[in-house]
């Protein structure tokens, strides 16, 4: 038997290719990845809406910050747009792609103990990422660890060059 879903949380997720922009196959499937996991599973209430969802989110850039554009499920009525500086991002974002690297480097040469350790520091930095994420989203949007967790690798998809 289906489990109806709860009614706060995201039911599609749009990337703004004007600000954003297309990319390489990699880095296209990297995002609809991200975005595939996304919807799968996620909590998500924007704060002091009056209302409840679902919600629809576009998402684009401007001036180095990340615009959050949050809609309701038929996309008709606008709930809110937030800003969000993707500076204090910077250098966990960075940081988390030089520990993927070296993971994916480690897969071909290292052993099993390596590898583990450098996917435990990778583990720690994305976690690191996702509390900075929901610690920077608290005012603005309720979300969960683990829709925490997805919202930074789609971030980090965003930033991803291929």
């Amino acid at each position: 038997m289906s489990q109806t879903p709860p009614p706060n949380r995201l039911c599609a997720v749009t990337l703004d290719e004007a600000s954003i922009g297309r990319s390489g196959a990699d880095v296209e499937h990297e995002r609809a990845t991200a975005i595939y996991d996304l919807l799968e599973d996620n909590r998500f209430t924007p704060v002091g809406d009056p209302g409840e969802g679902p919600y629809t989110l576009h998402i684009g850039l401007m001036d180095n910050r990340l615009v959050l554009d949050i809609k309701r499920a038929d996309g008709a009525e606008a709930v809110v747009q937030h800003h969000l500086s993707l500076t204090p991002f910077r250098k966990v974002v960075k940081d988390y792609f030089l520990i993927c690297e070296s993971y994916y480097a480690a897969i071909r040469t290292a052993s099993p103990t390596q590898i583990e350790a450098i996917d435990m520091g990778r583990r720690g930095l994305h976690n690191e990422g996702s509390t900075l994420l929901q610690e920077r989203l608290k005012d603005k949007v309720e979300v969960d660890f683990d829709t925490a967790r997805r919202l930074f690798t789609l971030i980090c998809a965003l930033h991803w060059k291929g």
